[in-house]
């Protein structure tokens, strides 16, 4: 019989509401239902589901917890409806500054399952944990509605409110690779629902490997700003992660043109240093992208001009540099040949972000043999 482990089968990374955010605005519920796509990295099964409170000072009450396999937008497949419970319970009661785990649900899922979860929030949340823009839709709908094969009222959400993960009960050896960074990970630029993320990409090239999602839209490696730093998010978001055997890391850009202020060379490589010798430590291989152009850039307030003379220092460094198990040059894969610090047109999704074929190209310049993986044929 085979040795089974939990292993991470989706996982997103939240912000704190008070935090500086682009684009999305915090929120709270209040006898309101929320129901959430979750997009599968792998397979198995049973399944167990993560919540998390830890950025509020009030307790977080769960009236009711369902989940399903998705059938299409808010609709759900009728017959894979089931309760969601805790500790035997169908309520519970997530402590402030807390995080809760589901009991096991016997549910089978493979990659590319697209899971529904129904939360039933009976009472005021506050502001909520959120991810800003995880390219997948959510629907609120009032009063408990979580039994309902459809929410064809429900006001759509483009974020993702209190839920972290989902664990699969899959063979202990199954490895699960982190791919941890800012929105050029979390898929910022492609297209919505479409799942066309370059991680999602990645995992098609993978035979028996998951990569599982914790990019953070706007996160910066060193500085605290939209969701806490990378180095500061390290040990929650990779080292926790059931099954994590490596780690990919893609940061640069926000540190360097979301403030007047660009980060200095010297600051963002001794990060990059540190990052990698935390994974080391913990005896995971780290894996690292060159930082991306982002010359074309339009959005007010950014240091573009000033930012990228530093971004082209830093990846000369990571060209360079032995700190890593491997680097992928990103960058040259798709930046405009004539105009390196731009995007290249076939890929450009606003000046800064990929489209979705520039999300295929970042992750087909990830070399699956430094990865020590194989590709499917």
């Amino acid at each position: 019989m085979t040795e089974l482990e939990w292993v991470a089968g989706f996982r997103t990374a939240l912000v704190h509401p008070g935090e500086r955010i682009q684009l999305a605005d915090p929120r709270g519920f209040d006898n309101q239902t929320l129901r959430q796509v979750l997009h599968m990295a792998g397979g198995g099964t049973r399944i167990r589901v993560r919540l998390t409170n830890r950025y509020s000072d009030r307790d977080l009450v769960i009236g009711t917890a369902r989940i399903a396999l998705r059938k299409a937008g808010a609709e759900i497949v009728a017959e894979t409806d089931t309760e969601v419970r805790f500790a035997g319970s169908a309520q519970v009661r997530v402590p402030a500054y807390g995080d809760a785990i589901s009991d096991p649900i016997d549910m089978t899922v493979t990659a590319g399952t697209d899971l529904a979860l129904s939360l039933y929030l009976p009472e005021p949340t506050g502001l909520a944990p959120y991810a800003q823009l995880p390219n997948e839709s959510g629907w609120i709908a009032t009063g408990d509605r979580t039994a309902d094969l459809a929410l064809p009222t429900a006001e759509e959400t483009t974020s993702q409110f209190f839920v972290t993960g989902v664990d699969v009960l899959a063979p202990a050896d199954t490895p699960v690779l982190v791919a941890f960074g800012d929105s050029w990970f979390q898929g910022t630029g492609s297209t919505h629902g479409a799942n066309r993320r370059s991680v999602d990409v990645l995992n098609e090239r993978l035979s028996r490997s998951w990569v599982v999602n914790q990019g953070s839209g706007g996160n910066r490696l060193l500085t605290k700003e939209i969701g806490e730093s990378g180095l500061a998010r390290f040990e929650r978001d990779v080292l926790a992660v059931p099954g994590v055997r490596a780690v990919l890391v893609n940061f640069g850009i926000n540190d360097l043109i979301l403030d007047e202020r660009t980060t200095p060379a010297e600051d963002l490589i001794a990060g990059f240093t540190e990052l990698a010798q935390r994974a080391h430590d913990a005896g995971l291989p780290v894996y690292a992208n060159t930082i991306g152009p982002f010359g074309g850039a339009y959005y007010p307030g950014l240091a573009v001009e000033t930012g990228m003379p530093v971004r082209r220092e830093v990846n000369a460094w990571l060209r360079g540099t032995d700190v890593f198990d491997a680097v992928f040059d990103v960058a040259a894969a798709v930046q405009d040949p004539d105009r390196p610090d731009f995007l290249h047109p076939e890929f450009d999704g606003d000046g800064m972000h990929l489209n979705d074929a520039g999300a295929r190209a970042m992750a087909g310049a990830m070399d699956l043999t430094a990865l020590d993986l194989t590709e499917r044929s």
